[in-house]
């Protein structure tokens, strides 16, 4: 039960933005010349869109495939604290091993706001339920956009690929019950101008890197 109430769950608001992302990535992979197996392995192996953008630029370009590798774990190194953020929500046992592959922003986004509030022994089959269902929403809608590609504009598939991330931004903006999240998003958009002043590669890993550290040290005075 508590699996099908978490795969229930994915099915709305997190499953849109989901598929608006993953949908500008299959047009992006289908306007790059890759075969529609390799947008669809990238997607739900890789299962992270920087990680997959940098891989799919880096084939593009012409840079080596251990470059591609390296840049692509290196964004989404992120997902290591985001996963012991959320691994005390799912058990001590050996099954929350199961769940640490789908560990992505939507998900954790909704293990997060879900999770403390069911029982203890629902906690993992609900989050894999959750999860399962925006991983096979990912790996569909790359489908989906690489069927569409040829009619989807330039400027529409931008705005799909950063839908996901405004999604997640507004998910913890809205936590009341969290204002540790509410301090990171605000001090995120604060030091996104800082992205500007800095070269390409290194423009917002710096911004990101300003805005946590104040959002953390303005949490400890608090």
């Amino acid at each position: 039960m508590a699996f099908r109430a978490g795969l229930a769950e994915a099915a709305g608001a997190p499953a849109v933005a989901m598929a608006a992302t993953f949908l500008g990535f299959g047009a992006a992979v289908a306007a790059a010349g890759l075969p529609p197996a390799w947008g669809v392995l990238a997607a739900l192996l890789v299962y992270g869109m920087p990680g997959q953008l940098i891989l799919l630029s880096a084939l593009v370009q012409g840079g080596g495939v251990g470059a591609a590798v390296l840049g692509a774990a290196a964004a989404n190194a992120r997902f290591l604290p985001m996963a012991v953020a959320l691994c005390p929500w799912l058990g001590g046992g050996r099954g929350r091993w199961l769940a640490l592959p789908f560990i992505a922003v939507t998900p954790w986004v909704g293990g997060m706001r879900s999770l403390p509030g069911l029982p203890a022994e629902q906690r993992l089959s609900w989050f894999l339920g959750f999860a399962l269902g925006c991983w096979a929403v990912a790996g569909m809608a790359t489908l989906a956009g690489l069927a569409l590609a040829p009619v989807l504009p330039s400027w529409l598939l931008a705005l799909l690929v950063f839908s996901n991330p405004l999604y997640f931004a507004l998910m913890l903006a809205l936590d009341r019950r969290s204002p540790a999240t509410r301090r990171a998003v605000v001090a995120g958009v604060l030091a996104a101008p800082a992205a500007l002043l800095l070269p390409p590669a290194w423009g917002l890993l710096a911004a990101g890197l300003v805005g946590g550290t104040a959002a953390f040290l303005v949490g400890r005075r608090a």
